[in-house]
């Protein structure tokens, strides 16, 4: 029987496994370029946002200017209690929730809209035109957008007051001094303002939708009501539930300029315009009360944390391919 010699025997083969900072190094190498994009986003959010949570512990202080944020006397919950014991407090946290589940209802609903029916419109040219109209006012600054409202409002020169009261035949409102509309009008002024930018986010999804989907329903005879109900709304139903979910995380906040500036800090209209971020400026400012300003702030995260984990749960529970996390 024949024998086989040592320099035939094939040499086993080795597999070398790259190690973790060799393939670590790699992955930098591949993605440097959206790295590099990252780092002002990311310096933004660090300086921004992470560095001055510190000041969160002025929330359990008694702050003394001389002995500074780190010296001062601990104060415990006092700030919480001194908060939730005033009567603003279930005032700011009532109009707070409620103009914002307002403001997700109201805008939701007409950017849908807005963006099915842009989405109808054939000519690009067209498009672009709408679409740059309707963004238009999510850029206006809110100083802008209050001399605006101003404008129609005014008790004396106002457009509504002097021509629309003239036109129809009713008599002219004090706007500023009537808190009994300022929930209608908020809600008119942030739609106008908010809904272009979020109807251009929904447009951009529908536009992503395979065009199949349509000449399939098209050759079955389904109507343009049809494919709206059956195809778009279903397939962008991810991106609205995303929209909505991160709304939910901030219903407890409010937009400063909408609520100070829109209405001008009319004293008259303080019931139906305070929420917690105004609350929050004048105890800082007016009554210099850092502590419960900042105690107020940290209810108002504290809650929105939890809003939002709670969402996203139920979410999950429906979807878990629609759950933020």
């Amino acid at each position: 029987m024949p024998t086989l010699a040592s320099s035939d025997v094939p040499a086993p083969t080795v597999t070398v496994v790259p190690s973790r900072q060799r393939i670590f190094r790699k992955k930098i190498k591949k993605y440097r370029a959206l790295l590099l994009m990252m780092i002002p986003g990311l310096a933004y959010l660090i300086l921004n946002n992470y560095i001055p949570m510190y000041g969160v512990i002025l929330a359990f202080k008694e702050l003394n200017y001389v002995d500074g944020i780190f010296g001062s006397p601990w104060a415990g919950l006092y700030n919480f209690k001194f908060l939730f014991n005033s009567p603003d407090a279930y005032l700011i946290t009532r109009n707070t929730v409620l103009y914002n589940g307002a403001f997700i209802i109201v805008n939701t609903s007409i950017a849908l809209l807005i963006a099915l029916l842009v989405n109808e419109i054939k000519d690009k040219v067209v498009t672009r035109f709408y679409q740059s109209t309707f963004l238009l006012p999510h850029i206006i600054s809110m100083v802008v957008v209050a001399y605006l409202v101003y404008s129609f409002l005014n008790a004396e020169s106002g457009f509504i007051n002097r021509q629309l009261a003239n036109w129809f035949g009713f008599d002219s409102i004090s706007w500023y001094n009537e808190a009994n509309y300022w929930p209608y009008v908020l809600v008119i002024v942030n739609a106008w303002k908010s809904v272009g930018y979020l109807a251009i986010i929904y447009f951009a999804a529908i536009i992503g939708i395979d065009k199949e989907y349509y000449e399939a329903a098209t050759i079955d005879g389904a109507s343009k009501w049809k494919q709206m109900t059956r195809i778009t709304i279903p397939l962008i139903a991810p991106m609205i539930i995303v929209m909505t979910l991160l709304s939910i995380s901030t219903i407890m906040r409010s937009d400063f300029g909408l609520f100070y500036q829109v209405p001008m800090n009319s004293g008259p209209l303080m019931p139906t315009t305070n929420t917690i971020d105004t609350f929050v400026y004048r105890a800082m400012i007016v009554r210099g009360d850092i502590g419960m300003s900042t105690a107020a702030g940290v209810y108002q995260s504290v809650v929105c944390f939890f809003l939002i984990l709670g969402a996203n749960f139920a979410v999950r529970r429906i979807s878990k391919d629609n759950a933020l996390f």
